[in-house]
């Protein structure tokens, strides 16, 4: 439907023109009550004000004008209160588009918007101090799901992973794994104020002793490193039980070790945006409205994530990526603007930097809410949840809700067996297309050529080739919003479609022509279904 869509706007371009009405964003899209059209839009309603003319009054104007301009589609144009303009297309148009998906098969819906461009995604970006938790999970399969979803529309993405090997939560887990080593050991070492206790510390003082024996003394490195070594290989395994994959690892210290973050203190301070208060160093952020100053750098010499935070990005801009994509969960939500400032203060170009902020997870299982404790040990690991429920169902169900809504994860509806559980749905539909080609392979005629569309005519035939012509425009609008969500509505819809036209209309029937041409319309189907799980990532069954 992009063709058609791109026609009307360009013909209601041209009227306004011809008519010297003022050009506004308007658009067109599927109107609510579908026996209105198949396309309306609203830009009656947004020139009432400058015309000084009812929107319906405006409607007629505009129609009449169109209609010296016809399309060989557009069937019929009405109005409806309080303004909008509808387009009816014939339905030879969407008979049509099933021989271009049938052409593209898994190029179809696919775009050129990022041909030729970069795009760098970082995510995930949890520092070694534990294993991958449920919240960790759903940074990760928006992360990997936008990087898809980018990829779809032609751009070169690197995924990338950003970490702090250092610092105090370092310190203290380095200190945590200590204590218990002593403690198989035999020797009482007090676990640390704010120690980390889950069961992992446990297994990684054990590996220790294993390697090392009883000769590690207290404040030996290896309890760190260590440490580091195993949690950051547990996290790679977790991320590729989900079929993610980094391109890049960036640790924190090394701009440190280069010198970026004495090269970015000492821009700020020629700009005049760093002082010192307090014995501590200060970031002017009341220069850019906030109602006060963020501390840099603290009394004790230990700088705040917003410095190296700041030197990272100026690193990632000098890479000369054309699209930037950070995902954070909401408790970054009032440090990324400071970072942005510096940035935008020092003369960088940040516009192409684009920030998702999701909210956090919670498990339900009976109706009840799962408490968690990443630091009691008392949570539950990412690992685990893809155990119980599958890989297919953790990323699914990560994705199905808007990034910025908070998401519960009902584990009861998850385990379920039946089209309550929205995967299953969509996976079962899959399913039966496969089943029906089958069943049409073992036919005795050709089934694969010669098919007449016209016979496609059935109200749930119509419906179904509406809805799959406009997979393209739904994700043009999943990079353009950098909303996975909007790819599941459409398949949730599709397989509902889908499912009514099979309930409705026998696919092999004694009518050969007619049994071809739906054949032709499950072929194109399967290949719609499908090419949407590659962007969600999840796997698409022949047998269920």
């Amino acid at each position: 439907m992009l063709t058609i869509k791109s026609s009307i706007y360009l013909s209601i371009k041209k009227v306004l023109n011809n008519l010297s009405f003022p050009v506004k964003d308007f658009s067109i899209i599927p109107p609510k009550i579908p026996e209105f059209g198949d396309l309306s839009s609203n830009i009656a309603l947004l020139l009432a004000k400058d015309l000084n003319k009812s929107p319906m009054d405006i409607g007629q104007i505009i129609i009449k004008e169109l209609n010296n301009y016809p399309n060989d589609y557009i069937v019929d144009i009405s109005l409806t209160k309080p303004g909008f303009i509808n387009f009816k297309i014939d339905n030879q148009f969407f008979q049509n588009q099933l021989l271009e998906i049938l052409e593209k098969n898994d190029n179809y819906g696919k775009g050129i918007i990022g041909e030729g461009k970069k795009a760098n995604v970082e995510f995930v970006s949890a520092n070694p101090t534990g294993p991958l938790t449920v919240g960790h999970g759903r940074n990760a399969i928006i992360g990997d799901t936008i990087s898809n979803i980018l990829e779809w529309q032609g751009f070169d993405v690197v995924r990338e992973y950003y970490f702090n090997d250092a610092g105090r939560q370092m310190r203290i887990l380095a200190k945590s794994v200590e204590a218990r080593y002593f403690e198989l050991l035999g020797q009482n070492l007090q676990l640390p104020e704010d120690g980390y206790q889950g069961d992992y510390i446990i297994d990684i003082a054990q590996s220790l002793l294993n390697e090392k024996g009883s000769e590690l003394k207290p404040g030996s490195k290896w309890f760190q490193s260590k440490s580091e070594e195993i949690i950051f290989h547990d996290i790679k395994e977790s991320l590729l039980k989900l079929g993610i994959n980094f391109d890049e690892f960036v640790n924190e210290k090394t701009f440190y070790d280069n010198g970026d973050i004495d090269q970015l203190i000492s821009d700020l301070k020629e700009k005049d945006l760093i002082y010192e208060k307090e014995n501590a160093v200060w970031f002017k952020t009341s220069s850019f409205g906030d109602a006060k100053d963020r501390v840099y750098i603290k009394s004790s010499g230990e700088p705040t994530y917003r410095v190296p935070d700041t030197a990272y990005h100026r690193y990632k801009i000098k890479r000369g990526y054309d699209l930037i994509i950070d995902v954070f969960g909401a408790d970054h939500a009032d440090a990324y603007p400071d970072v942005i400032n510096a940035l935008n203060a020092l003369g960088h170009k940040t516009n192409h930097i684009k920030v998702l902020i999701y909210q956090f997870v919670t498990l339900l299982r009976s109706g009840k809410k799962i408490k968690m404790s990443t630091r009691k040990g008392d949570f539950v690991t990412l690992d685990k949840l893809v155990s119980e429920v599958g890989v297919d169902i953790v990323r699914y169900f990560f994705i199905m809700r808007s990034v910025n809504s908070h998401l519960d994860f009902d584990l009861d509806l998850a385990t379920e067996y039946s089209d309550k559980n929205p995967v299953y749905y969509l996976q079962y539909a899959h399913a039966r297309l496969c089943n029906i080609l089958a069943r049409g392979n073992n036919l005795e005629y050709d089934i694969t050529t010669g098919f007449n569309l016209k016979l496609l005519k059935h109200e749930n035939e119509i419906l179904l080739l509406k809805y799959m012509s406009i997979f393209p425009e739904y994700a043009e609008n999943a990079y353009l919003n950098l909303e996975p969500q909007i790819i599941t509505n459409f398949l949730q819809e599709f397989s509902a479609r889908f499912h009514k036209f099979y309930n409705n209309c026998r696919v092999i029937t004694d009518d050969v022509e007619l049994t071809k041409a739906r054949i032709a319309l499950v072929r194109a189907s399967k290949i719609v279904l499908k090419n949407g799980f590659r962007i969600l990532g999840i796997s698409a069954p022949e047998r269920m």
